[in-house]
């Protein structure tokens, strides 16, 4: 809406998503999207579990499988269901995407690191039997 159009309007406030008037070839579309991405999801979901449990695959290449069809996953999730994309309207939930992405990184580097040290900081087992007596 424009400036004259709220000044002319009977309501002079700011408009949420979702308050727009529904049209209903957008809510068709957007349903089928929603149909396509379940069935996509569906799709890698069982491949997954083909993958996991046929002998066609090549043994040790089985868990890199298995991380591709995920990020196929993540990915089908974040563009069917939750409308991540690469759009100019997009920038702040891109950005959101990535500051989380960037401290689930963190977390986990933090924790491999500590338990990959702490087995060198403790003291070792004889030494904190002869403690104990």
């Amino acid at each position: 809406m424009s400036y004259s159009e709220l000044q002319s309007g009977s309501h002079y406030a700011d408009a949420a998503p979702g308050d727009e008037p529904i049209d209903h070839h957008e809510t068709a579309g957007a349903v089928g999207s929603y149909l396509l991405g379940l069935g996509l999801a569906t799709l890698l979901t069982a491949v997954s579990f083909f993958v996991a449990s046929a002998t066609l695959v090549w043994a040790p290449s089985i868990p890199v499988a298995l991380v591709v069809l995920a990020i196929a996953q993540m990915g089908v999730h974040l563009v069917f269901f939750l409308h991540i994309t690469t759009g100019p309207d997009n920038t702040n939930n891109v950005m959101a995407l990535a500051f989380g992405v960037l401290i689930v990184f963190v977390l986990m580097a933090g924790t491999i690191w500590v338990m990959t040290t702490m087995n060198h900081s403790m003291m070792p087992m004889d030494q904190m039997m002869h403690m104990h007596h």
